[in-house]
């Protein structure tokens, strides 16, 4: 069966993040793509231009219409904008018992600020407890925790374990940030530690990474791959979609992955 995944989260006009890269990934990785679209903005591989978020009613109307009609089999939720969307979407989530990967997207990689302070508070009260799996970068998780962002593996798992103290069943702490050769990320529950190791690839085609990231994990999830198997097999999709990217041409600044590497896995 292909299983039915619902992207929340805004749209990227360049087609590098957000929504798009979402459908791409899910698409890839044996999904079927569905979404509540949070905001529009205009973007290219260089900077955002703008940002215009949907109302809070308009999202849970799309996220009501989809849990009306059609099973959901797990649910990605990246960028919210405000807190009336971040309240929105945690009130028309409630009840769904499938898996829910949350990527706290805060700060777009131009540096561009995507969500503000009393959001992300609320990000932390309201969404992060009902997550499976949250899945934020370096920086993100010192802004999810009002710290200075860690340099080193030690600082990664004390800050992993008072992420999981929020209250999601799981932390994937992503250590993309790290100086050195190696990318490695960090899948911390209460039961289990467990280091994915990967080389570094040297690649100005990033855009997208952490969208994409948690998509191709939502689609394996919703597979029911259980959740280590399903973090292994996205982290190995991302570094493969990272390392065929320059087979495109898009933009002068932070290129897109290529969502569609030419192996597909199995």
């Amino acid at each position: 069966m292909i299983p039915n995944i619902l992207s929340v989260a805004g749209s990227d006009s360049s087609g590098g993040a957000g929504i798009q890269a979402d459908i791409k990934a899910i698409s890839a990785n044996g999904g079927y793509a569905m979404t509540a679209i949070t905001a529009l903005t205009a973007q290219n591989t260089r900077g955002v231009q703008a940002v215009t978020l949907t109302s809070a009613g308009d999202v849970a109307a799309q996220i009501r219409a989809v849990r009306e009609d059609i099973a959901i089999h797990a649910v990605k939720i990246g960028m919210l904008g405000d807190a009336a969307i971040v309240r929105a979407v945690a009130e028309a989530l409630a009840g769904l018992t499938c898996p829910i990967v949350l990527d706290p997207v805060m700060v777009a990689k131009s540096g561009d600020r995507l969500l503000h302070a009393e959001a992300a508070r609320l990000l932390r009260t309201a969404l992060i407890p009902m997550a499976t799996v949250i899945t934020p970068n370096l920086p993100e998780a010192a802004d999810l925790l009002d710290e200075a962002e860690v340099t080193d593996r030690a600082g990664m798992l004390r800050q992993a374990r008072a992420l999981l103290t929020l209250g999601p069943q799981a932390v994937l702490l992503k250590g993309g940030h790290l100086g050195g050769g190696d990318s490695p990320d960090l899948l911390l529950t209460a039961q289990e530690e467990l280091w994915l190791e990967a080389p570094r690839l040297a690649s100005r085609h990033t855009h997208g990474t952490g969208c994409t990231l948690s998509s191709a994990l939502a689609a394996r999830m919703g597979a029911g791959v259980p959740l280590a198997a399903a973090v292994a097999g996205a982290k190995d999709y991302i570094r493969r979609a990272i390392a065929a990217a320059d087979r495109l041409s898009v933009g002068g600044g932070c290129g897109p992955v290529n969502h569609f590497p030419k192996e597909m896995p199995q």
